[in-house]
């Protein structure tokens, strides 16, 4: 299917690209709008701690129903650690985690929220991470949309306010 050649840019393949393609597919056949498009790859560490997360996403919408609030979408499909394992194995505070409300598309059927996660880091750490759909949008179908939660699907009906 793709057959990049040099100089085509070929880093995160797995993590990124793929998010890219399988959204391409489901939009061309105008099934689902695009999920976040991003595995919000995460890692922190220093010489004695050494850690890597992706980060879980609101689900794109479909004809018929609204996307899931804060789960990894495509071939992510992976847990996030528990809070409390996360702080008896590394030094650091995970001081909130919640679902970020209203980040998911709007329509008819909605796209699921994405989430918040802050971290205080206990000791000097470095961090990075690598993620997409910051500067462009997740495409909707038939609608505006918001990021970061997935795209919505369908047009979304008139509310008609009774005095």
């Amino acid at each position: 299917m793709l057959r990049p050649e040099p100089p085509a840019a070929v880093a995160a393949e797995n993590v990124e690209t793929l998010q890219y393609i399988v959204d391409a597919l489901f939009g061309s056949l105008g099934t689902l709008a695009a999920s976040q498009g991003t595995m919000n790859n995460f890692t922190f560490g220093n010489d004695d701690f050494q850690y890597y997360e992706t980060i879980c996403e609101g689900a794109e919408a479909g004809s018929g129903f609204s996307g899931a609030n804060s789960v990894h979408t495509h071939m992510t499909n992976s847990r996030v650690t528990d809070p409390e394992i996360l702080g008896t194995r590394f030094p650091i505070l995970l001081e909130e985690f919640y679902i970020r409300k209203r980040s998911g598309g709007d329509g008819k059927f909605k796209g699921g929220n994405g989430v918040v996660r802050k971290i205080r880091f206990l000791k000097d750490m470095n961090a990075a991470i690598l993620s997409s759909h910051r500067k462009f949008s997740p495409f909707g179908l038939n609608f505006v949309i918001e990021t970061p939660g997935g795209g919505g699907y369908g047009k979304k009906e008139d509310i008609k306010t009774v005095k």
